[in-house]
């Protein structure tokens, strides 16, 4: 699935950016440890079904969902899609879901945790990935439909 993240990032020239790790980047622990860099900076993307539709949310490594913000933005309770039916609907296998070179019809939300860092490090749709992007080039790369409140410190 990395090929179609690099793909889909080849559009701005994004392509040759990608890192690749020889140790899983699968969790927010493992990548920022891979990185070198404070679990916030992950972009962790979170698949959801939202009545019937996936929808991905990229946010902070650091945070939580919170239901009633989540309920409150999309009108409906905050359901993570089974892990058996990610990689059908977005096009990414677990440990790889990204906003990039995702299937048709799925939209992509930031999170406004993500606003309080000058880059961040979404994975490329593989187990051992990441590119470090600001965050106007996250926005323009995911081609996100609208920036949600949907977070709680992981404390909270």
């Amino acid at each position: 699935m990395i090929d179609k993240a690099r793909a889909w990032l080849s559009q701005w020239g994004l392509q040759d950016k990608i890192l690749e790790f020889d140790t899983s980047s699968a969790t927010v622990k493992l990548a920022a440890e891979a990185l070198g860099v404070e679990e916030g900076r992950i972009a962790k993307t979170l698949s959801f079904d939202v009545d019937g539709k996936c929808v991905l949310i990229v946010a902070a490594g650091d945070i939580k969902v919170d239901n009633r913000k989540f309920k409150d933005a999309f009108h409906t309770k905050a359901k993570m899609l089974p892990a058996d039916r990610v990689e059908a609907e977005t096009g990414h296998a677990v440990g790889g879901v990204c906003p990039f070179g995702i299937n048709e019809g799925v939209k992509v939300y930031l999170d406004e945790s993500l606003k309080r860092f000058q880059t961040v490090f979404p994975a490329c749709g593989s187990s051992n990935s990441a590119i470090e992007l600001t965050i106007p080039q996250l926005q323009q790369t995911s081609m996100a439909e609208d920036w949600v409140d949907i977070s709680k410190t992981a404390e909270a």
